[in-house]
């Protein structure tokens, strides 16, 4: 429904690269406003095209796409640029102060985690990032996957707990970045 709204918003304007910029323009404010309001930073070209929030301390680099990612949590969260996020992402930056706290389960404040995830990732759908991760440059971690630590660049990882099971073909990505074939750019 939503969908067709921006549709109908956009008919009339001819263009057709301009009218599509417009909907995800449309859809970024619709969807992205948490995110907008509340990030730190956010890159040129940020596009969201399903509900998204951010946390204070979130910076986004440019061209990066959210369909859908909720980010939990105090501490700093760093996405570099050209990256692309699944539906249903949740990466989380705190934890809760377990050990050294004077009540059970947990005590208050928090401890904060941050996250960063590297230029060129794909995270796939219904990921969770749990505080402290690190994605390298390039990285792909498959859906439904539970991340904590360190993957390390070009990996391609997946599972509970997410491990490396392949890398990409390092030579072939960075003559796509050399040659600046991205899948989505400035229009």
């Amino acid at each position: 429904m939503i969908d067709l709204i921006f549709k109908l918003f956009t008919f009339f304007i001819p263009n057709k690269k301009l009218r599509k910029n417009l909907r995800e323009q449309i859809k970024t404010l619709f969807y992205g406003r948490k995110v907008l309001f509340r990030a730190k930073k956010i890159g040129c070209n940020f596009v969201c095209s399903g509900y998204s929030n951010a946390n204070k301390a979130t910076e986004i680099g440019d061209n990066t796409r959210f369909n859908g990612v909720e980010i939990e949590g105090s501490a700093k969260v760093i996405i570099g640029k050209h990256c692309q996020f699944g539906k249903g992402i949740m990466i989380i930056s705190d934890n809760h102060n377990y050990d050294k706290g004077n009540k059970i389960p947990f005590s208050d404040p928090c401890i904060p985690k941050g996250v960063i995830i590297g230029d060129f990732c794909w995270i796939g759908a219904r990921a969770l990032l749990l505080p402290g991760t690190k994605i390298g440059e390039g990285a792909i971690i498959q859906g439904g996957s539970v991340v904590h630590g360190e993957i390390p660049p070009y990996a391609i990882a997946g599972g509970n707990p997410a491990k490396v099971f392949k890398y990409r073909d390092i030579e072939h990505f960075k003559k796509l970045k050399e040659n600046g074939d991205f899948l989505f750019t400035l229009l």
